[in-house]
């Protein structure tokens, strides 16, 4: 039986250790916590969550990345990302669960509160 996602994913950390993959209910009910974070569902290997985020120039957004950096670490849990000059583009999915855990979605929550703390 799945527990229910807890409130205020971004209060929360990942959890250590393998994580179950999310059912179709649990994904719902965290989804809007994070309203700026797309699902894809195109990949063939599990669904991931996807966001863009564009930075006042280069050095804003290396200085972000630097402190998202910190924050995977901390959470031993790691987003892909690309970089294009100002444009951040993130990716978070779970490569051992083959999908979504609840781990993407912490993440995902605390990336915002690291973006909205500037």
């Amino acid at each position: 039986m799945s527990v229910p996602l807890r409130p205020r994913l971004r209060n929360q950390h990942a959890k250590p250790g393998k994580v179950p993959k999310l059912s179709a209910g649990e994904l719902a009910a965290g989804l809007p916590e994070i309203p700026a974070w797309a699902l894809d569902g195109t990949v063939v290997d599990g669904q991931r969550l996807t966001r863009g985020v564009k930075f006042k120039d280069f050095v804003a957004l290396m200085r972000f990345v630097n402190r998202m950096a910190d924050l995977a670490e901390a959470e031993k849990h790691h987003p892909d990302f690309a970089v294009h000059y100002n444009q951040l583009d993130l990716t978070l999915w779970t490569h051992d669960a083959g999908g979504l855990t609840e781990n993407d979605l912490v993440l995902a929550a605390r990336i915002d509160a690291l973006l909205a703390a500037g």
